[in-house]
């Protein structure tokens, strides 16, 4: 199997940019995507069981491989949830599959954003990892629009090795993460405190 583009691109081009910019003394310390993780929870749906199965689907449409399913850890009266019930699907792409899916998701997926003007620029955890919540999955090109039954959310967590935010930052828009720029009134703010 030939290596991803988007790997080889990060081999070539990516590293020695952020060993250059970072002044890292070993390679190891160098940033990388270890994994890249799409959830979907379906709580809130009265048909539960149904819509899960469909988030099953569809989540395996989009990343080409089967998720697994979640389930409620203990029961909530409040929200009708009992525990051990199926509540959603998530999976974790890593390897080959990792590199074919973030391509795919910079130069097709998100583009199709309506009104898209980047991704958020603070979607960060504090530990270098990004994670980008999307609304409806009809942005996906494996997805059908005729075969839609549900509007079904994600969440897409980037998980790296960076051990700050800003390192988190400069290697996903590296590789070319369509991030937006930070507002003016927010450098102000950060430069004055």
């Amino acid at each position: 199997m030939s290596t991803p583009t988007l790997q080889t691109y990060y081999r070539e081009k990516v590293v020695p940019g952020l060993q250059a910019k970072h002044a890292y003394k070993n390679v190891h310390q160098i940033p990388r995507l270890e994994k890249i993780v799409v959830t979907s929870c379906m709580g809130k749906h009265p048909d539960r069981k149904q819509a899960v199965e469909d988030a099953v689907n569809e989540i395996a449409k989009i990343t080409g491989q089967k998720p697994s399913v979640t389930y409620a850890r203990k029961s909530v009266a409040n929200f009708k949830v009992r525990e051990g019930e199926p509540l959603g699907a998530r999976v974790t792409l890593r390897g080959a599959r990792m590199w074919e899916f973030l391509d795919r998701f910079i130069n097709i997926t998100a583009p199709n954003i309506r009104d898209f003007r980047g991704l958020p620029y603070k979607s960060f955890d504090g530990n270098g990892n990004y994670a980008v919540g999307i609304s409806d999955q009809s942005i996906f090109p494996e997805i059908e629009l005729d075969q839609i039954k549900r509007q079904i959310g994600f969440d897409i967590i980037f998980v790296t090795s960076a051990p700050t935010d800003d390192e988190g930052r400069d290697l996903l828009r590296a590789l070319g993460v369509p991030m937006r720029e930070p507002k003016k009134a927010e450098e102000t703010q950060t430069a004055n405190a």
